[in-house]
């Protein structure tokens, strides 16, 4: 199983930019374009709702504890 996540996006100007969702020992990590707003369409929300749940099932078998 993967535990890094990519989710295309653009930032305000327009450019293509990522997202990139990560588990880190019982964490999830969101990282958004450095400096930059995360611009997203209706797809790409879905694409990050789905990283995100599979980032959170990751460390729920890895045991970890949600804050």
């Amino acid at each position: 199983m993967r535990d890094e996540w990519s989710v295309s996006c653009r930032d305000l100007a327009g450019r293509k930019r990522d997202l990139t969702v990560f588990v880190s020992s019982d964490k999830v990590v969101l990282v958004a374009p450095p400096g930059e707003a995360a611009v997203l369409g209706p797809l790409d929300v879905g694409r990050l709702r789905a990283a995100l749940r599979d980032a959170v099932v990751t460390v729920a078998q890895a045991g970890g504890e949600y804050d």
